[in-house]
């Protein structure tokens, strides 16, 4: 019986191609919308790591100007970055089982002889410390991190991405190859999997939707290069800066601080720590602002950052008022068709046809208009998505990640607008459905 209905609902809708292609349009832009809104807004609001965000903790500390706060607008707040002697500090505390410092630095990836013709490339690089990659749960294609020991060395081991280790060796792999970075030679002893959180939450002040850096080397060639910050670099007062040593001694902040923290336990003991140093600090001299001393969860982070802006979700709802628009219109252009072949259900009530068959008849009828009108809204989707990719794809903007057909939204978005048809294509076949034969035939 559904086949049958469903040559009817096939042959209605081409009697009326003008009228069904309205309503197929109709449906298929509001859930085009809708995909495109939720897809960006997903991936912004997302918590990357959120298998163990409840255990990753930023630490911040208020060394900045007594006078006045780091953020005028939001005063509350710490600056979201340490001074290289804080750093060092919390994480040589010995209370989290794993700890980071790390900051984003700049140069140029070169070959080594063996491939000498490939072009050279300059890349951002992650200056950190060993524990980076277990503590970010950092997938690896080959090979794996370097030891606590490489820092300290520090020893000339670097980790690619697999986009450069793609460029450079042709997507081989390349552990115990060599490669220069700044006219220095590196071992390569581990290349990432694809790996692209997004928001990048470790840090999030330099570019919380760039892409990670390419490459990655032990935090110990800071000092020993003198690699400069090509991230965020802040300082409250002014210093009499006349090499990296003096820098280093700065009250400037640079350098982002993780530590994984498995309990309650030891969150308490990492904070009392902090108190105690930063109470020491300030008999000293420093730390001249009221206690601000704070660890931050993933979550709490974005959410202090601002990743999502306030007007993230006004344009969901924005995007659904927009679908629920185009459901109506489709309501009342479906209505206007059932009515207009009024005679036809006419005859067919009059040779016997009940109200239950006349109603799921209508009703498939516009199931298939509401499923037509979602595949095509996907394939608008899609486009969008694409088009959005190509408009961003730059450096700089670093939304491309985000800016593909997300499965979650997706599937809310579809369901949603298949169910929300359905429901619109109720009361027309309901209407229709009511209607005494000889009301229909009278009409004529």
């Amino acid at each position: 019986m559904m086949g049958y209905y469903f040559k009817l609902a096939t042959r209605s809708l081409a009697r009326n191609p003008g009228i069904t292609a309205l309503m197929v349009l109709a449906i298929a832009l509001g859930i085009a919308v809708c995909v495109i809104t939720l897809t960006v807004h997903h991936g912004m609001s997302s918590n990357p790591i959120w298998w163990k965000s409840d255990r990753l903790y930023t630490v911040t500390l208020d060394s900045w100007d007594p006078e006045r706060p780091a953020d005028e607008k939001r005063p509350a707040l710490p600056p979201p970055d340490l001074t290289w002697r804080d750093a060092e500090a919390v994480t040589r505390s010995g209370i989290p089982p794993r700890a980071v410092r790390m900051y984003k630095a700049t140069g140029v990836l070169s070959a080594d002889e063996t491939t000498g013709a490939v072009r050279p490339e300059r890349v951002l690089a992650r200056v950190t410390t060993a524990d980076f990659f277990a503590m970010f749960d950092v997938p690896f294609r080959y090979g794996g991190g370097w030891k606590s020991a490489a820092d300290t060395g520090p020893e000339p081991v670097i980790v690619l991405s697999a986009k450069m280790n793609e460029h450079f060796f042709g997507g081989a792999d390349s552990v115990g190859r060599t490669i220069r970075w700044d006219d220095r030679e590196y071992r390569v002893i581990g290349v990432l999997e694809h790996w692209h959180p997004a928001p990048k939450f470790y840090d999030v002040n330099n570019g919380a939707f760039d892409d990670p850096e390419e490459i990655y080397i032990p935090f110990g060639w800071a000092e020993k290069l003198e690699l400069r910050s090509a991230g965020n670099t802040n300082c409250w007062k002014p210093e009499d800066i006349q090499s990296v040593a003096d820098f280093l001694r700065s009250e400037c902040v640079w350098l982002q601080v993780w530590v994984e923290l498995p309990d309650a336990a030891a969150r308490e003991r990492m904070q009392a720590f902090l108190d105690s140093y930063v109470a020491g600090e300030r008999r000293s001299g420093r730390f001249q602002r009221p206690n601000n001393n704070r660890l931050t969860n993933v979550n709490q982070w974005l959410a202090d950052n601002e990743v999502v802006g306030n007007d993230s979700p006004l344009l969901v709802a924005l995007a659904f008022a927009f679908l629920a628009v185009c459901l109506i219109n489709t309501v009342g252009l479906l209505l206007a068709k059932f009515l207009g072949n009024a005679t036809v259900t006419g005859v067919r009530r009059a040779l016997g046809a009940s109200r239950r068959q006349v109603f799921l008849q209508h009703l498939t009828e516009a199931g298939l208009l509401a499923s037509v009108g979602a595949v095509l809204g996907v394939v608008l989707a899609g486009a969008g998505l694409w088009g959005l990719r190509i408009m961003y794809a730059s450096p700089q903007t670093g939304f491309t990640g985000l800016m593909h057909v997300n499965g979650w939204s997706f599937a809310i978005t579809v369901a949603l607008a298949i169910g929300t048809s359905l429901a619109a294509g109720l009361y027309p076949a309901w209407r229709i459905g009511r209607l005494a034969p000889a009301v229909y035939l009278k009409s004529q």
